[in-house]
């Protein structure tokens, strides 16, 4: 017999849980008296978005479930910005939410929530687990559904009374993972669509990759000599200094690489949805009916033919699919075998940053120094902004699990990201990229990196404004600038008051030596630049924008 609580850990630890982020709270205080004898690492977080943003960033760079732990009301609707961009990112992730008890259900309950109704529409499963004794089923369902066909959240809420019972239940046994695998009619038929093809264009994206996959889609590339492009914020998919790769496709897209797929007569999409921000206002690939060939290649049969109607649907994970396909070979020399250089070209000279802009401060020199002087695996994070263009068009990603940003559009995420991250892979250097507005909507987790001495770098970039916003603002309505504006606290002493390391950069020059004090102090860091707001983004100014409109 054993407590709900002790199941819970039990299943987890069958399910090869090793690390759990939580804020705890007394709805689930049997899980945390289970943890206190497990070996699974608690990290305790500052707020239940941080800490599910924590175990997004977990389940995107590792490919298995996140684990989360939140208490009840505040607590569970606090977290449910991680579970939105979990769901949006096909990430898997878990969430545990500790529930009132049985008898007091139903009556409103101190921060009673029904969490079937509010995460219904942003999460793959939501359950409540009534029978301690049915745990072990729940939770290896559990990671069956966040890892299966498309990826994403899972959010079981957890009665306090039942936490505490006693209950004889079956051993735990670790989830069966689920595998999609193309059949060789749909790879001979692809293999006919490339030896006809004129002008074929690759996409990555998605997830459900791993390391091994990445490097056999470069074998496949290389053999077929296809220009490739990476979807939104899933730049680790391709190493961008090979000479196949053509651009990260999404907003602020390269314009020559715009046009390269709209002219293309296949398209093959491999992993990714192909959304919203990736198809530019699904401009790129016309919705339902695009005017290329469209071969998608996805794990979940549900996403194959619901935004798009493709000319070849392979339900397939991207790993299995390149992994099947990877033997294959072209019949002759490709047609388009000299044109795949030239987008590369494309590709380096629309990622070389300026070195020039407003202000004292240039982001294209600090830009370019990072990309000297970091290495191929450093972990590069950040949230939602305009500063965020400088990190996606600048950097040039070489290897796998070395981004993470959300394809949702999420403020806030770099910082606690960071933390996951870093505390996931500690030799290797993390650095998160804030604006001031995203910074200060989950800053507080700059504590949780002190805490379990993480030595992150968060380099804030301060405009005092709410720069996407406000360039919207100005676009849209010149002259009539409201809410945009923000008042900031000096941030290199708010990273001193939390106890860690803080710089701040007024010219570009004090970037290189800011950065390598920070980095050698061996504290988590934040760097400060002060950026004109008129820098608003790489090729044009706040003030060239309120002209335009």
């Amino acid at each position: 017999m054993k407590t709900g609580g002790q199941l819970i850990v039990d299943a987890l630890e069958a399910n090869g849980t090793d690390r759990i982020y939580c804020v705890p709270g007394e709805s689930y205080l049997a899980v945390l008296d289970a943890l206190h004898d497990s070996t699974i690492r608690t990290i305790v977080c500052r707020q239940e978005g941080g800490a599910a943003m924590m175990a997004d960033c977990h389940g995107r760079l590792t490919g298995k479930p996140g684990i989360c732990f939140v208490t009840r009301g505040p607590g569970a609707t606090n977290a449910s910005a991680g579970i939105h961009i979990a769901m949006q990112d096909s990430v898997p992730v878990i969430l545990f939410i500790g529930q009132v008890a049985s008898h007091a259900k139903q009556r409103e309950a101190f921060q009673e929530v029904d969490y079937a109704r509010f995460f219904g529409d942003i999460a793959k499963w939501v359950v409540e687990i009534d029978d301690a004794a049915r745990i072990p089923e729940f939770v290896t369902r559990a990671f069956a559904v966040a890892t299966s066909g498309r990826p994403g959240p899972v959010v079981i809420s957890l009665p306090e009374d039942m936490l505490t019972s006693l209950a004889e239940a079956p051993e735990a046994l670790p989830h069966t993972p689920v595998e999609t695998r193309p059949g060789a009619a749909e790879l001979d038929a692809l293999e006919k669509f490339l030896n006809k093809a004129k002008r074929p264009f690759v996409i990555l994206g998605g997830t459900r990759w791993d390391a091994e996959a990445v490097a056999r889609m470069r074998t496949i590339a290389e053999a077929w000599s296809l220009p490739v492009g990476c979807s939104f914020r899933r730049q680790m998919l391709f190493d961008h200094l090979h000479p196949n790769y053509a651009g990260d496709v999404g907003i602020g897209i390269n314009p020559k690489l715009a046009t390269a797929i709209k002219q293309a007569d296949l398209v093959l999409l491999i992993g990714g949805r192909m959304g919203e921000m990736p198809s530019s206002d699904y401009t790129l690939l016309k919705s339902p009916y695009p005017d290329q060939s469209l071969v998608h290649v996805h794990a979940d049969a549900g996403e194959l033919g619901r935004v798009y109607r493709p000319t070849l649907a392979i339900n397939a994970s991207p790993s299995a699919f390149v992994e099947a396909f990877a033997g294959r070979t072209p019949a002759a020399t490709p047609f388009w075998a000299d044109e795949t250089p030239k987008l590369h070209a494309a590709y380096l000279d629309w990622s070389t940053p300026p070195d020039s802009g407003p202000g004292a401060v240039q982001m294209g020199p600090i830009m370019d120094y990072l990309e000297k002087m970091l290495p191929d695996d450093a972990i590069l994070t950040n949230g939602a902004g305009n500063y965020a263009t400088w990190v996606h068009r600048f950097h040039r990603s070489r290897r796998f699990a070395t981004q993470a940003a959300p394809t949702s559009g999420s403020m806030g995420y770099g910082t606690p990201a960071a933390v996951a991250a870093k505390e996931l892979f500690p030799e290797r250097d993390v650095i998160a990229f804030a604006g001031d507005g995203c910074f200060l909507m989950n800053g507080q987790e700059f504590a949780t990196a002190v805490q379990y001495d993480l030595p992150i770098i968060v380099v804030v970039v301060n405009n005092g404004i709410y720069g996407t916003i406000r360039m919207h603002q100005e676009r849209e309505y010149p002259g009539r600038v409201v809410a945009t504006d923000l008042k900031n606290p000096d941030f290199a002493a708010l990273a001193r008051a939390y106890g860690g390391h803080g710089e701040t950069v007024e010219k570009t020059a004090d970037f290189a030596p800011a950065f390598e004090r920070a980095r050698a102090s061996g504290k988590p860091s934040i760097v400060e630049i002060r950026l004109d707001p008129e820098a608003i983004t790489p090729t044009r100014t706040m003030t060239q924008i309120r002209e335009r409109a």
